[in-house]
């Protein structure tokens, strides 16, 4: 909106500045003059210039009519070629009008264009001469030569402040169009980025429905891989349990396993569901909430689990702790299924630009490049899911291990803050 005002604000003032010198100056000077005649005593021919300052008067008029356009082409010109004649006329009855015919050079500048400008430079020069020598009757023909080194002189003089006006007036015009160029500019870029705007909100929605996809086959695989084996393992046992059921030894041992495999059942559903909302966010920051999954899978698994934070925490897009918080969750997960280890370092990274979780472990480790089952490490979501989550927010996962040497994981995210990518 400024972009668009501050032009229309400086067309404004031109457009006043040039009604003033077309308008108001034009009869300030006539008036002036004719005044000046009417009180010297020497004026003989007063009716005459009264009568031509009415005509000139009317004729003034003229560039409102033409709406001060110099597009008016021929027309501008018989206006400017008569004003001319009623300046000669004028100073030749009375050399007090001199001063009117000054209106020459401002009207040469403002209608005129190209030579035709010096044109109205050299008629004004040669009229206002007569004025310096005193007027026509003055004039003797041993004054000629007079008359005409003054008129050079005047027509230099002029030209030369024309030239430099003129050469004024054309920088200001390919500023003006400078400007225009860059406003249009501007109304692009702006353009742009509302529809740079529009297509964020269309990939943050795709994004986010992505997601909400990607996590529907995430609980269907860990669905698969732990409810539903530990439900049908509750089955084998019952049924074994009924074809027992003649001896009680061996009915309340099936009885027992399937009540083993029950709860094994319900700790995964409690893990599943802890893992598709993280409640944990909400109530504290990314670093104590990683601090806490690792206390409790430390407890959980009899397996020393330490969190070291570098860098300055700070708070990070919602997505963006998700992910990460995800990635710890799944990574021990996997280290406690998979990593016979004694030990694991969880280290959450805080630099400019990026956000790194690693997590290592000292455990049997395993070839990261041996194929997995379903085409996915440990048969279920795994480092495949985690993989996803991170390359999802345009970050990288990078995994380190060998047989017998344990496994690095470090997940690499934009370290994107609290609010950004709305």
């Amino acid at each position: 909106m400024s972009n668009e005002v501050a032009p229309r604000a400086g067309r404004e003032r031109a457009e006043r500045r040039e009604t003033v010198v077309i308008v108001v100056l034009p009869y300030l000077l006539l008036a002036s003059s004719t005044a000046i005649t009417v009180l010297h005593t020497g004026s003989v021919h007063l009716s005459a210039a009264l009568g031509l300052t009415f005509v000139a008067a009317v004729w003034l008029l003229w560039p409102r009519l033409l709406n001060r356009s110099r597009s008016a082409g021929p027309v501008i010109g018989v206006y400017y070629a008569g004003l001319m004649v009623l300046c000669a006329c004028l100073v030749a009855l009375a050399p007090w009008y001199g001063i009117f015919a000054f209106i020459g050079y401002v009207h040469a500048f403002l209608f005129l264009t190209g030579p035709w400008r010096y044109v109205g430079v050299v008629a004004t020069s040669l009229i206002m001469t007569v004025t310096y020598l005193g007027g026509l009757s003055r004039i003797t023909p041993d004054d000629l030569g007079v008359w005409v080194a003054i008129s050079v002189v005047s027509i230099v003089l002029a030209g030369t402040f024309f030239y430099f006006a003129d050469t004024t007036e054309q920088h200001g015009h390919r500023q003006a169009r400078a400007l225009a160029d860059l406003h249009d500019a501007n109304a692009r870029l702006e353009a742009a980025l509302d529809e740079n705007a529009a297509l964020h909100a269309r990939l943050v929605t795709q994004a986010r429905e992505a997601g909400v996809l990607d996590e529907r086959q995430r609980m269907a695989r860990e669905i698969h891989d732990t409810l539903a084996q530990s439900l049908a393992g509750i089955v084998t046992q019952l049924q074994a349990a009924e074809q027992t059921m003649d001896g009680p030894s061996a009915s309340r041992r099936h009885v027992a396993k399937a009540m083993d495999l029950a709860r094994g059942g319900m700790i995964d559903a409690r893990r599943t569901v802890h893992a598709v909302e993280p409640q944990v966010l909400a109530d504290s920051r990314l670093p104590d909430a990683i601090g806490d999954v690792a206390r409790g899978w430390s407890e959980t698994n009899d397996i020393r689990a330490v969190l070291t934070v570098t860098g300055d925490p700070r708070p990070l897009h919602t997505d963006v702790e998700v992910t990460l918080l995800r990635a710890a969750q799944e990574a021990l997960a996997n280290v406690a299924k998979h990593a016979d280890a004694a030990r694991v370092g969880l280290t959450l990274s805080y630099m400019e630009d990026l956000v790194t979780l690693d997590v290592r472990d000292d455990g049997v480790g395993f070839d990261p490049r041996a194929a997995r089952v379903n085409g996915a490490a440990n048969g279920g979501f795994g480092l495949a899911g985690m993989r996803q989550r991170v390359q999802r927010l345009t970050g990288r996962l990078d995994i380190e291990s060998e047989p017998g040497a344990g496994t690095a994981i470090s997940a690499s995210v934009p370290a994107i803050p609290a609010g950004g990518g709305q």
